[in-house]
């Protein structure tokens, strides 16, 4: 998606409630063609997620839905789980939150720009940085099996 030389952060004036519609939609056509169930609560976490382009943690999303008169913290955790393991948001472990997946559904890697002043976040495709990590594990005797690369620093907004 997003190759070296491109800006791979949201631009402020695109159409974001744009990009949770189609968040949805896609996320009801993969539980569709996967047999899963997209009830009314999983569909409500994925859209508090995808509210802003910048990682949100559970206990934000749990007080959102608690305003709402509607969850739980065990239901929210489900949720949220059963998101990441349809491929439908990434965990980012250094800032223990959630962000919408920008490919669901598409075999990638988790790369990640965060801005440490904004947080705004960025999701990379760079096949160079796969690869390169893959060589490493392959040279040192390791498997690989998912990769995660969370990269902090100050995005052009915040520079």
């Amino acid at each position: 998606m997003t190759g070296p030389l491109e800006n791979p952060f949201v631009a402020q004036d695109h159409d974001h409630q744009g990009c949770i519609s189609e968040a949805l939609v896609a996320a009801e056509e993969l539980c569709r063609r996967s047999g899963q169930r997209f009830t009314a609560l999983r569909r409500r976490v994925l859209e508090l997620v995808w509210r802003r382009h910048r990682p949100v943690g559970a206990y934000e999303i749990l007080d959102m839905l608690q305003d709402e008169g509607r969850a739980a913290p065990p239901t929210v955790y489900r949720a949220l789980d059963f998101l990441q393991q349809m491929g439908l948001v990434h965990r980012i472990a250094t800032l223990n939150a959630f962000v919408g997946c920008a490919r669901p559904g598409q075999s990638h890697h988790g790369h990640f720009l965060i801005c440490e002043s904004c947080q705004a976040l960025a999701e990379l495709e760079v096949p160079a940085i796969a690869d390169a990590i893959e060589e490493s594990a392959r040279d040192s005797g390791f498997v690989a099996r998912r990769q995660t690369v969370e990269v902090m620093g100050i995005c052009p907004n915040c520079r």
